[in-house]
Formats: C-alpha cells, sequence, structure tokens
C-alpha cells in the first residue's frame, strides 16, 4: 500500500496515527498530526477557529467556584466537555445551577478515565443544532483542492453520528 485512510473513531483522530504512517512511508490520507494535535485540544480549537468566525461562549474551567461564576455570566443551559478526547466522553449538560457541581465533578473524572487529563471547558448549550460537514480533499502541493459537498451528520446518539446524509437536506 502506499496510502491509508484511518476511516473513523480513535485512530482518525489519533496525532500519532498520521506520523506514524509518514515514519513507515505511507500517505496518511487526512489532515497532519500538527492540525491533528491543534483539534484535539478543544480550548486551543476554538481560540483559533474564533479568529476566523464566532464560536458559541465559552472557555475552560478548572475549579468549581470558578465554574459556578462562569455559569451566572453565561447562562443556562450549558455544557461541559473534555477539553482532550472525544467520542461524547466527558459531556454533560447542566440545565440548572443544582445540577452542576455533579455535572463538574463527574466531566472532570470521566474525562481523566478517558484520556488522561482531567481538564473541561463549559460552554452555552445549542439546543437543536444542525452538524454539516464538509470534507475537503488536497493534494500534497495543495494544487488541486476539491470537496466532497456537504454531508448531514445531526442525528446522534449519544454525542455520536449515526447517519451521514449527503447532500444534506438543509
Amino acid at each position: 500500500a502506499d496510502a491509508i485512510h484511518p476511516g473513523y473513531g480513535f485512530h482518525a483522530e489519533n496525532p500519532r496515527f498520521p506520523e506514524i504512517c509518514n515514519k513507515e512511508g505511507l500517505i496518511f490520507i487526512g489532515p497532519s498530526h500538527k492540525v491533528m494535535s491543534l483539534s484535539g485540544d478543544k480550548v486551543r480549537a476554538r481560540k483559533t477557529a474564533s479568529k476566523v468566525a464566532p464560536v458559541v461562549d465559552g472557555e475552560e474551567i478548572s475549579n468549581e467556584s470558578d465554574t459556578v461564576e462562569l455559569a451566572e455570566r453565561l447562562g443556562y443551559p450549558l455544557i461541559l466537555k473534555a477539553v482532550e478526547g472525544g467520542g461524547g466522553r466527558g459531556l454533560r449538560i447542566v440545565r440548572s445551577s443544582q445540577q452542576l457541581e455533579d455535572a463538574f465533578i463527574s466531566s472532570k473524572n470521566e474525562s481523566l478515565i478517558s484520556f488522561g487529563s482531567s481538564r473541561v471547558y463549559i460552554e452555552k448549550y445549542v439546543e437543536t443544532p444542525r452538524h454539516i460537514e464538509v470534507q475537503i480533499l488536497a493534494d500534497a502541493a495543495n494544487s488541486t483542492i476539491i470537496h466532497l459537498g456537504e454531508r448531514e451528520c445531526t442525528i446522534q446518539r449519544r454525542h455520536q453520528k449515526l447517519i451521514e446524509e449527503a447532500p444534506s437536506p438543509a
């Protein structure tokens, strides 16, 4: 084989995988390890994205008092998320101040168990979002760039895509 496409899941999101492919002389069909490392840290990814587009209000939280203060400023509903990792791990939707402490503790604990890091952040929760993706392909020199159209990825269970519909009806 000359190239490898990781599909989906943990290999598709692991920045070490493209590095290993490169070391073994294989072309990794996907983002570079640098891009994957950036997007793997959601706080850094949010900061980068905010330079070119609006992002939902939120920030990293480290203790309960900061969490309460930020929650009051942002307003409910909120969502707590693991800074590292994915797959719906560490996600907690918080609809009131009474749920906040338990959600904070359980989010940090699940993040630590799942990803080896207890870092979490909080942001305003969007009740009925649309999850639209566009896949872009380019050659190594970026001289040829194409897109594969948009895909509707809103149908999810436990924050994981179940179905991708293309083209998106949205």
